[in-house]
């Protein structure tokens, strides 16, 4: 078992250990939503692009340092026990995974450009819904929010904006959820912001220290401000036949 390392700050519970050894401590269905990016088995992480320019890019990638956590995918008992621990799932990388046939993803458009990265990134979901997309410039220093733009501290990071649509479309007020690769942290900062409460681990631990100190940041923030600034979170569009949505603070969803 790996050595565990918690801390909670407010509703998050984070934890720095084995995702396995994380979710057999949970009874079935204890969480009502897992919303994770487990690795896909691409080397994702093996840093062959930081300080290069990849196509038509405006500047060079950044270098994490290589590590090795994106050398495979997760294995079946990872998603077995996922899906014992948790109502609904979503899980980026589904493209990747042997997962079953379902109506239900996530499309997030990147606006990446004419440069050589993919344009969008796909999610599985376990939902009875259809294919919703969701707008937002995430192209190397270029992003939704220019005016608060998020320090990247994980090569496959994704923004705020994105986890706090996810939850204001997929969650219920109040839900439990659950994230078995922390990374980046940004989906703790869109939980702290929407209420909902959180279980997350990573078992990187100079990705868990980075993120829990971004996490901590963030939500100290909070505590200055008597309202939330919604430039923290960046803007984004739903795509669905004419409706748009704006990305915003609260339970809310603009329709």
């Amino acid at each position: 078992m790996t050595p565990s390392l918690q801390n909670v700050v407010g509703g998050l519970d984070l934890r720095c250990c084995d995702c396995m050894d994380l979710m057999r401590g949970f009874p079935d269905k204890h969480f009502d939503l897992a919303i994770v990016d487990p690795p896909y088995g691409i080397n994702a992480a093996a840093d062959k692009r930081g300080g290069k320019q990849h196509g038509a890019a405006a500047a060079p990638s950044k270098s994490y340092g290589a590590k090795t956590w994106d050398a495979a995918p997760p294995a079946i008992e990872y998603f077995q026990e996922l899906k014992r621990v948790s109502r609904n799932q979503i899980i980026w990388g589904g493209n990747y995974f042997p997962l079953p046939p379902s109506r239900c993803w996530v499309v997030w458009d990147k606006m990446n450009g004419n440069n050589g990265y993919a344009d969008c990134e796909l999610a599985w979901g376990s939902f009875d819904k259809a294919v919703r997309k969701f707008v937002f410039r995430w192209a190397g220093m270029l992003q939704g929010n220019m005016a608060e733009k998020e320090v990247r501290i994980h090569p496959t990071q994704k923004p705020v904006a994105l986890y706090r649509w996810i939850l204001e479309n997929y969650a219920k007020p109040g839900d439990r959820i659950l994230d078995t690769h922390l990374g980046s942290g940004s989906i703790a900062i869109a939980c702290h912001y929407a209420g909902h409460p959180l279980t997350a681990c990573e078992i990187d631990r100079d990705y868990y220290e980075a993120a829990l100190q971004r996490i901590k940041r963030e939500t100290a923030q909070m505590t200055l401000i008597d309202t939330p600034n919604p430039s923290r979170l960046g803007t984004g569009h739903l795509v669905h036949g004419t409706q748009h949505g704006v990305v915003r603070l609260g339970n809310q969803k603009e329709e």
